[in-house]
């Protein structure tokens, strides 16, 4: 029998009744319903599927998964998925990855205004990558991108960023042929950062003139307009980071290189080593000292505080695509695109048909296929430990 790994879940079971007693009364409806979901993630609160084995009868019980966009274990699919759709969307052109951003001194105010500040970062960060890729001097075309949110980083503190995975070149602005960027060098970062942070001062100068800033608690101060014009004006001075990464691979590279920063959350799985006494140990990769692993202890309460702090807003959609691949012109400009580059195909990749079928193999033979017999209601399972229902139904 395998030895069973530590979890996010696990973190949430054993310590969620101690983390609502501190921190209930300030949680949101969607991040309740997040904690329930990977509480519950493939265990009996959620029914499963019954399957035999056709050639050695062997019986097996699949729990079901909650597919909530922030559990750890549902992601996979979901990515594979979404890989699928992606790939035939590639261009064989090499692509640079830039990242956008946002200071530490908007953190506060990223949590009070999720979905405003958000959305402010994608509009900017677009606006910004086209606007210089079309300047003459520059490049002098039209982009196509994807983008995608990241709000965290490495300690699970705030960190909002987006990543955005756009070919080295874009359509030229009569739409008559293909323009390539250099090899080693796309778009310049600082001229990026600057017009970047212009922007999107700019737009955060009249969300609050127009009221649309929530400023409580720490922030509260921030409620007169002169404190809030000061505090636009402190960050003016600093440099916004953004970082452009030197054009590389094709199309196949690209798909693995998607499949690092898509459908992430805040920490995987893989990074928990232990939890003791109250105490959560994981990995984590420090970017100022070269990129280094090194482990971090923290209270299993402040865990999962900090992971609840990720949970995005209802409806939000944290992977979008700008210019010629904006969803309303999303199959005209690859049509066109893949007409000047006169290439007609898309890399080959294993169907999510075909990674079923594999999956499905019979663990215990390996040669018989599970074949569904029917569901089994998490009615007629064992129910979930007592202390883990408490803690799923406080409010």
């Amino acid at each position: 029998m395998t030895q069973h790994r530590l979890e996010v879940a696990d973190v949430f079971r054993q310590h969620g009744q101690e983390f609502f007693t501190r921190w209930g009364h300030t949680l949101t409806a969607p991040q309740r319903k997040v904690f329930r979901d990977i509480c519950a993630c493939r265990t009996a609160a959620l029914g499963a599927r019954f399957e035999l084995c056709n050639h050695c009868s062997h019986q097996n019980i699949q729990f079901h998964s909650c597919r909530n966009r922030h559990c750890p274990k549902c992601q996979s699919t979901a990515r594979d998925q979404w890989l699928d759709r992606t790939a035939k969307e590639l261009l064989p052109v090499p692509y640079s990855h830039v990242i956008f951003t946002l200071p530490g001194a908007l953190a506060p105010l990223a949590r009070q205004n999720t979905r405003l500040i958000y959305n402010l970062l994608f509009r900017c960060v677009s606006e910004t990558l086209l606007t210089i890729a079309r300047d003459p001097s520059r490049l002098g075309a039209e982009l196509g991108f994807l983008a995608v949110l990241h709000s965290w980083n490495q300690k699970m503190m705030t960190h909002p960023h987006l990543h955005c995975l756009v070919p080295a070149g874009g359509l030229s602005l009569d739409r008559s042929c293909w323009v390539h960027s250099r090899k080693r060098f796309f778009l310049p970062g600082p001229v990026l950062g600057c017009m970047f942070r212009a922007k999107f001062l700019a737009l955060l100068a009249v969300a609050f003139r127009r009221k649309k800033l929530r400023l409580v608690e720490q922030l509260q101060p921030l409620q007169r307009p002169g404190a809030f014009d000061r505090f636009v004006s402190s960050l003016r001075k600093p440099k916004w980071v953004v970082e452009v990464r030197a054009p590389f691979g094709g199309p196949e590279h690209v798909l693995k290189y998607l499949a690092r920063y898509t459908h992430r959350v805040a920490i995987s799985n893989g990074r928990l080593l232990e939890l003791r006494d109250g105490q959560v140990t994981f990995r984590w990769r420090d970017s100022a000292d070269h990129n280094t692993q090194k482990l971090m202890t923290i209270d299993a309460v402040e865990f999962i505080r900090r992971f609840l702090l990720h949970v995005l807003p209802p409806g939000f959609v944290k992977i979008r695509h700008f210019g010629f691949l904006a969803n309303g012109c999303r199959a005209k400009g690859l049509e066109l695109s893949r007409k000047l580059l006169q290439a007609s195909t898309y890399p080959n990749t294993l169907s999510i048909r075909q990674r079923n079928a594999i999956d499905r193999k019979c663990p215990c033979c390996g040669i018989g296929t599970l074949c569904f017999l029917g569901y089994v209601p998490a009615e007629i399972l064992n129910p979930l430990p007592t202390s883990i229902s408490v803690t799923l139904d406080t409010s």
